[in-house]
C-alpha cells in the first residue's frame, strides 16, 4: 500500500510527479495541507484521508479531511506523526510530497527520517518536490531508477560508504569507498536507461534533479 505524505516544502508540477503511482492513502502534515489544492489543480485527484500535526503552520488553510491535533510540545515532527498515521492505515511505501525547499532543519530531519524508515523498517521511501527527488540508499536497499537522460544525480554520503557501485551515469563507480560528506559523488549525470546504485556498508541519499521544460 502506497501513502503520500504532504509536507511543508515547495511543490512544482512536473511529468515525473504526474507519473507517480496513485496513492492508497494520503496524509497531510500540518502546513503540507496547502499542496492538496495544487495537486487537485494539476489533475491529480488524491483526496486527503487525515490532516495531522500541531497546526502551528497551517493558519488560513482549509481542508476537507479529519484532523488529528497534537500539542506543540511534542517529541516528534509533524512528518513523523503523519508517518505513524499512514502506517496505522497499512502503508508499506511512503512518498513525501513537498520534501525539498522548506526550512533546512526540517528538510534535513526528513531526509534522515527517510533513511531510518528504510534502514530500520524496510520501507521504500521517496522524497519529491516535483523538480527534485531523493531516495535513501543502504546496503539492504539497492536502487534501480528510471531517471531522465541529462538529469543531475548525486550520492550524498551521510556516513562513510564502502563498496558503492553506480551505473547508468556519465561517471560510473564500482565498489568505491567514499568518505562521509565527500563531494566526489555530487553532480553526476544520468546517461539514459535505468540508474542503479548499491553499496556494501554505510548510508546515503541519492538525489536527482531533472531538467524541467520551461
Amino acid at each position: 500500500m502506497i501513502a503520500w505524505i504532504l509536507v511543508g516544502g515547495r511543490l512544482v508540477e512536473s511529468p515525473l510527479l504526474q507519473a507517480l503511482p496513485r496513492p492508497d492513502v494520503v496524509i497531510a502534515a500540518d502546513g503540507g495541507a496547502r499542496h492538496a489544492a495544487l495537486l487537485t489543480g494539476w489533475g491529480l485527484n488524491v483526496p486527503v484521508d487525515a490532516w495531522v500535526g500541531d497546526f502551528d503552520s497551517s493558519a488560513g488553510l482549509r481542508l476537507d479531511a479529519p484532523r488529528e491535533v497534537h500539542p506543540a510540545a511534542k517529541d516528534e515532527t509533524d512528518a513523523e506523526l503523519a508517518v505513524r498515521a499512514a502506517r496505522t492505515r497499512g502503508a508499506a511505501e511512503l512518498v513525501f510530497v513537498g520534501a525539498f525547499g522548506g526550512r533546512f532543519d526540517h528538510t534535513l530531519a526528513l531526509a534522515l527520517l527517510a533513511l531510518r524508515l528504510t534502514e530500520r523498517d524496510g520501507l521504500r521511501v521517496t522524497l519529491t518536490s516535483g523538480d527534485e527527488w531523493g531516495w535513501p540508499l543502504t546496503p539492504a536497499s539497492a536502487l534501480s531508477l528510471a531517471a531522465p537522460p541529462g538529469a543531475t544525480l548525486s550520492v550524498l554520503a551521510v556516513s562513510g560508504l564502502r563498496g558503492l557501485s553506480l551505473g547508468g551515469v556519465r561517471w560510473p563507480l564500482t565498489e568505491a569507498d567514499v568518505p562521509a560528506g565527500s563531494g566526489w559523488t555530487v553532480s553526476n549525470e544520468v546517461r539514459g536507461g535505468p540508474v542503479t546504485a548499491s553499496l556494501r556498508e554505510g548510508r546515503a541519499l541519492v538525489t536527482v534533479l531533472p531538467t524541467l521544460p520551461d
